[in-house]
């Protein structure tokens, strides 16, 4: 009799749900955000944070820890428990740039950190000053082909979004630029509003405001498609370089080792809150566009982005200073 008790025990144990899915969460979460507030990161990060809150029915507090091009606040999530409790904002910067361009960064970005959705995507973009001798992609092209060395194009720093994006246009053209970079996005943008240097690359959402004040002129960008808001703009895949149309994207990730009903409580929760219309306007505000994915497609596209940035990088013999 005794056996047959435990057996039954032991069977209903295994219809009833694990006792993570039954309470978590059951005290606030915390959401590393490894930029300072006021850019995109950091609307998308509290704005998704937000709505969040009220789905898991937990406070998500937005905790930002800058610094080392955004390796600061990821190695703090990496080294979280993982429990639930911390999430982390990964970026294009975080879990592809940096660590393709520094291998000795103390972090892994598939190894130790579980996806659990990406939030949104952002175009990519060349933009060059009113008085580049271009007004279109073609033109463009053509001026940068005939004049070898001539141009130079300001980034936000070595490795940054931008400069990569740079070194991605010259192996796949047969083109040469020179890099200039900066400590920042502010103060690349201003040299190139200034005419010190003709052409910025950068994230959309950076350059966007001057764009419409006709302070730059846009050439080329990452996008599906065409944008309504510039539509005489074409995209890279229309002209051939369709390698350069990945967008830049935001998203969510766990330390490594959280459960999965953790996960997937966290990914349903963002995919919901995605769809509501005030959260997508906050988010097409910052220059972006409201995604939510599953955590294997999150998981995918983190894998391939890496792998193709880090033979970029291997290729144009790139390497912090």
């Amino acid at each position: 009799m005794r056996l047959l008790h435990i057996l039954a025990l032991a069977g209903a144990s295994l219809t009833l749900p694990s006792v993570s899915a039954q309470t978590y969460p059951d005290r606030p979460v915390t959401l590393i955000v490894a930029f300072a507030p006021g850019g995109t990161s950091s609307i998308v990060g509290r704005s998704v944070a937000q709505y969040m809150s009220d789905e898991i029915h937990q406070p998500i507090v937005v905790d930002h820890r800058p610094g080392a091009g955004g390796a600061i606040g990821t190695v703090a999530v990496a080294r979280s428990a993982p429990d639930g409790y911390t999430m982390g904002l990964a970026t294009v910067s975080t879990h592809v740039i940096n660590p393709a361009c520094n291998p000795n960064l103390s972090y892994d970005p598939v190894k130790d950190f579980r996806p659990i959705v990406m939030l949104a995507r952002s175009a990519k973009m060349i933009a060059v000053h009113p008085s580049f001798p271009a007004t279109n992609f073609e033109e463009f092209k053509e001026e940068i082909k005939k004049n070898p060395g001539k141009y130079s194009y300001a980034t936000s720093g070595v490795c940054a979004l931008g400069h990569l994006l740079g070194e991605q246009y010259q192996a796949l053209t047969g083109s040469k630029l020179v890099h200039v970079p900066y400590r920042g996005a502010g103060p690349a943008l201003n040299d190139v509003l200034g005419g010190q240097v003709p052409i910025l690359m950068d994230n959309l959402p950076a350059i966007l405001p001057s764009i419409k004040a006709g302070k730059l002129r846009p050439i080329i960008l990452s996008w599906d498609e065409r944008m309504a808001d510039l539509p005489d703009v074409p995209t890279f895949a229309e002209v051939g370089l369709q390698a350069m149309n990945q967008a830049a994207w935001h998203g969510l990730v766990a330390p490594a080792g959280t459960p999965d009903d953790v996960i997937r409580t966290l990914n349903q929760a963002a995919v919901k809150v995605l769809k509501n219309p005030k959260l997508a306007e906050t988010i097409r505000g910052a220059g972006a566009e409201p995604a939510g994915n599953t955590s294997e497609q999150f998981g995918d596209e983190i894998r391939t982005d890496f792998e193709n940035m880090k033979q970029l990088v291997k290729t144009q013999n790139i390497q912090i200073e």
